[in-house]
């Protein structure tokens, strides 16, 4: 079972019996597992002081953090609440967010962030936020939402911190939006991708504030490209080293022989191309297939997060086999600048060779090795990979909730 983590951490008081003596407000996170736990442990240090210039700053803030795997394995906003409601009652917070890596769907568009003024919580898709910029993203999130829940609907209260938050100089600049209505609305990113904030009906809903994107084209954007994001293919860059040992054996033996010069000669440019999109696409069938990485439909709550499982999967696989394949090139182009003289690639050739001829010969052999060499080599770390896709890790989560 995994532990929870409890940290607290307090800005520091100020000197004189108004510090000591000033009103404590307690807010939690509880994020989930890997990246939303890390990204929320880098900036919890700095929310306490940026609470109280940007929410306000007649109290002192005190931020706690637990991660929670539960967290991680639902798939509905609905299904966290009565978790982070027990953690909030337990722990004796004023304010609870939980910070998500699964996207959160509903009415037809991608939820980013929702708020409860009623239960005192709020709920971030951190996927929802794109590719770029996450940690002041989510600052921005934490500190926009906290604003929504401690302010509620009074605009005065509002119209006063913000006053507050320019004039004071303690607040990085790049966090002083324009209170809880706007949601991290002041950058370039959200002004190509603008968030709308949304006010649901009372009765019936566990939220009463929410935040998506604008359009759904914007809304998939993000979630694609988040999601990508908190599956962290760097990650998965270290485990094909068997396989380009393989590819590059087998390769290499092929360039022993004239045929792959001349074919390297009589081929053009979109045979190459095409034969290239081959090897990789075989390269990345090969992976889901040997690992178990696809996602049945079947039987499954909401087959259109399989599905999107499933697309983020062939993505992020995606991005490791074109690093793969840049590998490779590269070795095969330095392969056969050393070891193949220009006079007997000229012989074969029969015309004079250039550095165009060389890279091409490269680009064929990395091709032909990636197909008949690289497909069926085992990766080097067979659970690294399974982790860095989202239905791996979501069986995995709901096993530890379930022994929970």
């Amino acid at each position: 079972m995994s532990k929870a983590r409890n940290e607290v951490y307090t800005e520091p008081e100020a000197k004189g019996s108004q510090a000591v003596n000033a009103c404590r407000k307690v807010v939690g996170l509880v994020p989930a597992p890997e990246m939303s736990a890390e990204m929320a442990e880098q900036v919890i240090d700095q929310l306490p002081e940026l609470l109280a210039n940007y929410v306000d700053d007649r109290l002192r803030w005190e931020v706690q953090l637990i991660v929670d795997p539960l967290i991680g394995a639902a798939e509905a906003s609905t299904d966290i609440i009565g978790g982070i409601l027990e953690y909030k009652r337990d722990q004796q917070w004023d304010y609870a967010i939980c910070i998500t890596d699964l996207p959160i769907f509903k009415d037809g568009r991608f939820i980013i962030a929702e708020t409860s003024t009623g239960h005192g919580l709020a709920l971030i898709s951190l996927p929802a936020f794109g590719i770029s910029a996450i940690r002041r993203r989510q600052s921005e999130a934490i500190l926009q939402l906290v604003n929504e829940l401690h302010h509620g609907s009074s605009e005065e209260d509002r119209a006063r911190q913000e006053q507050r938050t320019r004039q004071s100089d303690k607040v990085h600049k790049s966090l002083r939006g324009k209170g809880a209505r706007q949601l991290v609305g002041r950058h370039l990113y959200e002004k190509l991708f603008p968030i709308r904030r949304i006010t649901l009906p009372g009765e019936g809903e566990s939220f009463d504030v929410r935040f998506i994107a604008d359009s759904k084209i914007n809304g998939n954007l993000r979630i694609l490209a988040g999601m990508v994001r908190a599956n962290r293919p760097w990650t998965i860059f270290p485990a094909f080293k068997r396989v380009i040992a393989v590819a590059f054996a087998t390769g290499a033996y092929g360039l022993v022989f004239p045929t792959l010069w001349q074919l390297s000669a009589n081929y053009g440019r979109p045979r190459l191309i095409l034969l290239m999109g081959v090897a990789m696409a075989a390269m990345i069938a090969w992976i889901i297939i040997a690992h178990t990485l696809w996602e049945s439909t079947k039987n499954a709550r909401s087959p259109r997060l399989v599905r999107l499982y499933n697309t983020v999967t062939v993505l992020t696989l995606s991005s490791g086999v074109v690093f793969y394949y840049v590998i490779l090139l590269a070795l095969f182009c330095f392969t056969v600048l050393v070891f193949i003289p220009a006079n007997m690639l000229e012989a074969q050739l029969d015309h004079a060779v250039s550095l165009f001829d060389y890279t091409t010969l490269a680009w064929l052999a990395t091709s032909v090795a990636t197909i008949a060499g690289a497909l069926g080599a085992g990766l080097e770390d067979e659970e690294t990979v399974r982790n860095a896709t989202y239905g791996y890790r979501q069986r995995r989560r709901n096993q530890e909730a379930s022994k929970r």
